[in-house]
């Protein structure tokens, strides 16, 4: 849970006051809010403050970016993901704070401002069910949650107006320009001679670090006394423009004003509709929403390259494939859509940023079950914010078959990507626009219906159910039928009902064999193999293996083939092929740890159990067990469904138990639940690790009172003792000890124990 932090792309200069207050600041306070006006440097500063606290929080510095989030419903999901969870849970907010329990963590929230409300209430949810988390957060204005520490950040220092030339050398203001001019002019240097100018130019920009680097980014093209000319001018303009103004926003505002005004026609209509994306763009994007008057076709690749060069736009580093991304600054971002609102067509822009986006999510359908699904996947997530953004500007309209069309597309995006619940949402959103039946509403059905199985939500599973039966029936179209069929085999299965999930799909595939439907019979054959191999069906292997062959033919996309090699090696399992099993469980980690699948993953795990069980290694059984518990909790998927947790417990849980005795085997069973997922994973590929490190009592969920009891109750104590000596109510302490054995997935105090024990070791 090591974290990361965006990357510093040029030097730090300064603020060695500010960051001795935020490490004081932090070391007394859990939540410590940087406010300023925009530009004035408070995300560089929060980021610099963290990488040096690593050594601080043992447990990770983690970094969530919400400049780009406009849903406040969202955000609990995007710290989840900031943290390194997956969206899997239906609760995320409680999910989150189990999660964080007593580890210690630092959390930087940037960009807060948009998001107040939805800020302080998860800020004070999390600060008050955990004990080890800090709260670094930035916003331009006070977050109002009780224990806040605020520390302004003013602009860089700089000299007074006296007009003395002496002394001006060692201002911060300065400092950051002669840095900043001499990366575009090389040779450049603060000198006697031009310090004077150079301090007026900073005076000029009140000090702002963003309005600096956009002035010094002009020496390649200008003298500083050119700069220092028409910054001048520009500013006295612009101050009688807008008087009532704060003086600093009227230097950024006059100087982003300057630095558009010296752009190219097309450099200013670009920069204008560029403003409608959300957390960067590619080429192909930017060529689809510019496209119109004097930008199209080869020439945009020049205007990019001039608004790169002019610091509007910044490349972004280790960018999805081969593609180049690009990023506007959200000050320069907000300028732009102010310029477009008054100049250009802001209701066109929008339309061509939503279009592109709703024939990137049908591209993705199309592509999805080939070699390029994880491929696919990624460029989807680096596309995550403007996905929302269009989805939202399609939900405005009155026709709703396209907002419809482009949820339902993302469907395996939500499932295969960690976004379960946000997904789940969206659907839920465009459900609720109505309409006729048709194709598009019929998919988004099948899309929700799915991801409420997968969740394990039923409110309102019947009545979608019984409308897409409806829309079905009325379109009689042989693919939305077998779609359909599809969608009540796998629901069936998860509802408990096997064998008539086994009929409908064995039902459908037939279907889809008739009419070629490759893709389709992808997803159909692992889940009638599963429900066979409950049912202990001797075809269960032949179906998996069949979903196998399908795969291979289709270029093995990861989550398919994972889905299918897990599931034949379950049958294997059965029949006693223990090496050929668990060799395919192993296969299917590897297919599913690049995309943090842990809910698969945990699967696995439990399926290793049952090999290790059946091969009398009962240790690595037990231990194997508690892996999986970690790799469930992580999820937020909760548990193993039924069926196999069954198996689960007859199979591995009792054998293991037995042979072991039970003090030994939940003390394996405590040591695998706490290793680090990182960690758990390597053991199961029996792989040594240089990230693996030794789990510590600092990242264990629980808060220290729990921990304090656990190990009361590791010694032998009894809820009345253990109230007896820390003074509290022997109710008190059954609610502690019950939350204990939730959090570990343990059943007795045995296993509590056991836990301790390991953690001590």
């Amino acid at each position: 849970m090591a974290g990361t932090l965006p990357s510093e792309l040029t030097s730090f200069v300064g603020r060695r006051q500010e960051l001795a207050d935020i490490r004081r600041l932090l070391s007394a306070a859990r939540l410590v809010t940087l406010t300023g006006v925009g530009g004035v440097g408070k995300t560089r500063l929060a980021v610099r403050a963290a990488v040096g606290l690593k050594r601080a929080f043992p447990d990770g510095v983690h970094f969530a970016e919400l400049a780009d989030l406009d849903d406040p419903a969202l955000l609990t999901q995007t710290v989840a993901t900031a943290l390194g969870l997956r969206d899997e849970a239906v609760e995320p907010a409680d999910r989150l704070a189990q999660f964080l329990g007593d580890r210690q963590v630092l959390l930087v929230l940037d960009n807060c401002e948009h998001l107040t409300d939805a800020c302080a209430t998860l800020i004070g949810k999390l600060l008050a069910a955990t004990s080890g988390l800090r709260i670094l957060a930035t916003s331009r204005q006070r977050l109002s949650v009780e224990g806040e520490h605020l520390l302004p950040v003013e602009p860089l220092s700089l000299p007074d107006r006296s007009g003395t030339t002496e002394g001006t050398s060692g201002w911060e203001a300065m400092a950051l320009f002669a840095d900043r001019a001499a990366a575009v002019s090389p040779g450049f240097a603060l000198t006697a001679e031009n310090e004077a100018l150079i301090a007026t130019i900073c005076r000029h920009v009140e000090g702002l670090p963003l309005a600096i680097e956009l002035a010094a980014v002009w020496l390649r093209t200008l003298s500083l006394t050119e700069l220092n000319d028409r910054l001048a001018d520009r500013f006295g303009l612009l101050s009688e423009a807008s008087r009532t103004a704060p003086p600093r926003q009227q230097g950024l505002e006059a100087l982003v004003d300057w630095s558009y005004r010296l752009c190219l026609p097309a450099e200013q209509r670009a920069w204008e509709r560029l403003s409608v994306f959300r957390g960067g763009f590619d080429l192909p994007a930017a060529e689809f929403v510019c496209a119109g008057d004097e930008i199209g076709g080869d020439s945009l690749l020049g205007v990019l390259a001039g608004l790169v060069d002019k610091s509007v736009l910044v490349r972004v580093r280790e960018t999805y494939g081969h593609n180049a991304r690009y990023r506007m600054l959200e000050t320069l971002a907000e300028f732009g859509a102010a310029r477009l609102d008054e100049n250009g067509d802001p209701a066109g822009s929008t339309r061509r940023h939503r279009d592109f986006y709703r024939e990137l999510a049908r591209r993705f359908t199309e592509e999805k079950i080939t070699s390029r699904q994880q491929e696919w996947i990624s460029r989807m997530q680096s596309e995550h914010a403007n996905l929302r953004a269009a989805l939202e500007s399609w939900l405005e309209e009155p026709d709703p078959r396209p907002a419809l069309e482009m949820a339902g597309n993302l469907s395996t995006f939500w499932i295969a990507g960690g976004h379960l619940l946000e997904g789940s949402r969206w659907l839920d959103r465009v459900l609720e626009l109505g309409g006729d039946p048709s194709r598009e509403r019929a998919r988004a059905l099948h899309a929700s219906l799915l991801t409420c199985t997968w969740l394990g939500v039923r409110r309102g599973f019947a009545g979608r159910l019984r409308e897409y039966r409806s829309i079905a029936a009325e379109l009689d179209d042989p693919l939305i039928s077998v779609e359909l069929l599809v969608c009540e085999g796998v629901s069936r299965y998860f509802l408990g009902d096997p064998r008539r999930a086994c009929a409908l799909l064995e039902e459908a595939h037939e279907a889809c064999r008739a009419a070629g439907h490759d893709g389709l019979a992808l997803q159909i054959l692992p889940y009638l193999a599963l429900a066979r191999f409950v049912l202990s069906e001797p075809n269960a292997e032949e179906a998996g293996e069949q979903a196998v062959e399908l795969c291979a033919a289709h270029g093995n996309p990861p989550w398919y083939t994972a889905l299918a090699v897990w599931v034949v090696g379950l049958a294997l399992w059965r029949r006693g092929d223990l090496q050929r099993a668990e060799r395919l469980q192993r296969d299917a980690i590897r297919l599913r740890e690049p995309a943090g699948d842990h809910s698969g993953i945990a699967l696995s795990l439990e399926s290793l159990a049952w090999c290790a069980a059946s091969d009398r290694r009962y240790n690595r059984a037990a231990r194997l067990l508690g892996a999986a518990a970690t790799a469930w909790r992580l999820s937020g998927a909760g548990r193993i469904e039924p069926a196999l947790q069954q198996v689960s417990q007859t199979h591995a849980a009792l054998p293991a138990r037995e042979a072991l005795g039970r003090r030994v085997f939940e003390q394996e069973y405590a040591r695998g639940a706490s290793m680090t997922f990182d960690r758990a994973v390597a053991f199961a590929l029996d792989e040594r690790r240089m990230s693996a490190a030794p789990a510590s009592p600092s990242r264990n969920p629980l808060t220290a009172r729990e921990s304090e009891i656990a190990a009361l109750v590791a010694k032998g104590l009894s809820n009345r003792q253990i109230a007896g000596q820390l003074v509290i109510s022997q109710r008190t302490a059954e609610t502690h000890v019950e939350h204990i054995l939730a959090k570990l997935g343990f059943t007795s105090r045995s296993q509590i124990a056991a836990w301790v024990t390991a953690n001590e070791a």
